[in-house]
């Protein structure tokens, strides 16, 4: 079993919002772009409150953005 962990999709996301590049997304939920390479990274978990405006910003529910335990896509 791999690494638990609180990951995402937002790297793929904004490639498919027609390549929305870190610090759009970074202005668009109110934090700095180095806050987004963070969570790309899996460096940082975000509070409740940015996992939800992100989602928003991507229009799509929350856990299609944010996943518990391994990467499905790994699996």
């Amino acid at each position: 079993m791999g690494k638990v962990l609180v990951g995402n999709h937002i790297r793929k996301l904004r490639f498919n919002h027609h390549e929305m590049t870190q610090q759009q997304l970074a202005d668009k939920v109110g934090v700095t772009r180095q806050t987004i390479v963070a969570l790309e990274k899996g460096n940082y978990s975000p509070s409740l409150e940015l996992a939800f405006r992100i989602a928003r910003a991507f229009n799509m529910p929350i856990e299609e953005v944010f996943f518990y335990g391994e990467n499905p896509e790994e699996r």
